[in-house]
């Protein structure tokens, strides 16, 4: 997963500062790959570190969480975007949102192994 996070991080700038069509569509398509590479897994592990009275629940309210975070994101993005060039402000975001994704990952536990209740 820290592989396919690291090649996304890289890619941005192809996808943030293609001087052409083709190449925009190439880095935003390799961005996307990586990301849903990396991140298409999250509801499983959040269902795994779920205790088993709130395994139905909780994945999904984590998930709304996340949205209603990210919902300012594109507003932050617009604000910075006024003061900075355009592509300045989606690489900074990405790069932001990026690495502050990777730091919960690495700092979260991990239950390996982990018995469903039943």
């Amino acid at each position: 997963m820290i592989v396919a996070l690291l090649s996304a991080i890289l890619m941005i700038p192809l996808w943030a500062y293609a001087p052409s069509i083709p190449l925009l569509v190439t880095g935003a398509f390799l961005v996307q790959f990586m990301v849903q590479g990396a991140w298409g897994i999250i509801p499983a592990h959040l269902s795994e570190l779920s205790p088993d009275s709130v395994r139905g629940f909780l994945p999904g309210f984590a998930y709304q969480c996340g949205v209603l975070l990210a919902g300012s994101v594109g507003y932050v993005e617009a604000l910075l975007a006024q003061r900075i060039s355009y592509a300045n402000a989606m690489a900074i975001t990405a790069l932001v949102v990026s690495s502050l994704a990777a730091m919960v990952t690495a700092l979260g536990p991990e239950k390996a192994g982990i018995h469903f209740g039943g």
